[in-house]
């Protein structure tokens, strides 16, 4: 099943590859300011804590890739990049893929500040939520979304999320 490359009208879903590095650079610098306040971030551990022993603090975009696709056959996690034609403008994933009686997962996303407000955040969420609900029969779809973050909270009612919490 893996990899797979999701389509939508005007978009492409697409696994990460190392050859995006580039790209994948570029978007993340020039969107650092728009991004920042929605990052997810590691809690504030004691000195000498670490979150899971032996890993690197910081991954490299390669490691980040390798880890991705791995999640992905594993079948946890399915993280893909958002292309519209040949530019990098976001990144979305379905994450904490659980199977057996309750077989859900949530969905996580960022768009590049260029492309925001021209539904292709939304487009990308339909998109993964078809491949979600067809080819991997899950139950239940949640978008963690932060409540002031406006912007996403629209993305998921235009894709026919309802709001829970």
């Amino acid at each position: 099943m893996w990899p797979v490359i999701l389509y939508g009208e005007r978009i492409e879903l697409r696994p990460p590859h190392i050859r995006d590095k580039k790209q994948w650079d570029n978007v993340r610098a020039e969107n650092k300011e728009w991004l920042t306040p929605w990052e997810a971030t590691f809690p504030h551990l004691p000195d000498g804590a670490e979150i899971i022993e032996g890993l690197p603090k910081k991954n490299s975009f390669r490691q980040m890739v390798k880890g991705l696709h791995i999640n992905a056959r594993m079948g946890t996690s399915y993280s893909f990049f958002i292309w519209r034609n040949e530019n990098l403008i976001g990144q979305i994933t379905l994450g904490g893929v659980m199977f057996g009686a309750l077989r859900a997962g949530h969905i996580g996303y960022w768009i590049d500040r260029n492309y925001a407000n021209q539904g292709y955040t939304t487009e990308a969420v339909e998109v993964l939520t078809r491949f979600a609900f067809d080819a991997l029969y899950l139950h239940r779809i949640e978008i963690n979304i932060r409540p002031e973050n406006e912007a996403s909270c629209r993305v998921a009612e235009k894709a026919g999320f309802e709001f829970e919490g």
